[in-house]
């Protein structure tokens, strides 16, 4: 069953309250997703610890209900 990108956004900002949340359906199918996160949450953290944060906050998801993620997280601008 796939996921809305209503769904994932609810989840990530449920994890990161203050992020900003961008999802796009990359191929109409309800399966493959590019998201944009950006929350303070992410500020000294390497690129691989960011992306961690946001699998964990998609609650086993990933690989299952959502098939692909693309992506694009970091800090606010200071």
């Amino acid at each position: 069953m796939a996921m809305s990108a209503a769904e994932i956004e609810a989840l990530i900002k449920a994890a990161f309250p203050d992020a900003r949340v961008t999802i796009e359906d990359l191929a109409g199918d309800g399966d493959h997703y590019a998201a944009t996160v950006i929350s303070e949450a992410f500020r000294g953290r390497s690129r691989v610890q960011q992306h961690q944060l946001v699998y964990a906050a998609l609650q086993g998801r990933m690989g299952g209900a959502l098939h692909a993620l693309a992506l694009q997280t970091s800090a606010p601008p200071q």
